[in-house]
């Protein structure tokens, strides 16, 4: 299986994960809809608080997400990088800032490696609406490098 990522035409904002497509807001600048899906923010508008029924809870200071619907988030030892969503494990590359591997699908990124590009995986069987659910989250979401 193979599911492309498709970007906006200046290449920054992720567009598409296969055939869903992430809508955003009026500005442009957050994501609102994730195929179906509707992305609700707190108050201030900056943290993302539920992603369809999912309700996504926050760690004590506010800052770092804990929870995604019955899925608990794992962080690293040092608290800065995803480890695991629910089952799904996330690894990353040799130097540790690019996400390699989202449960069963490899990351595989643009010629300058920058954007992810491509998941893929083995066999053919599509992606649940849930494990576009956590690509999404991985990617997009959770990235601290926006």
């Amino acid at each position: 299986m193979e599911v492309e990522l498709t970007y906006d035409m200046a290449g920054n904002r992720l567009r598409r994960i296969g055939d869903l497509e992430i809508g955003y807001d009026m500005a442009g600048n957050r994501p609102k809809t994730l195929g179906h899906l509707e992305l609700d923010y707190d108050m201030a508008g900056s943290r993302l608080r539920r992603i369809g029924a999912d309700q996504i809870e926050y760690d004590m200071l506010g800052s770092r997400p804990s929870r995604v619907g019955d899925l608990d988030i794992e962080y690293d030892m040092m608290g800065s990088r995803l480890r695991r969503i629910g089952d799904v494990g996330i690894d990353y590359d040799m130097a540790g800032n690019r996400v390699r591997r989202i449960g069963d699908l490899n990351v595989d990124y643009d010629m300058l490696g920058s954007r992810p590009r491509y998941l893929r995986a083995d066999g053919e069987s599509e992606m649940d609406e849930q494990m576009v659910a956590i690509v999404f989250l991985v990617l997009v979401a959770f990235d601290r490098d926006d």
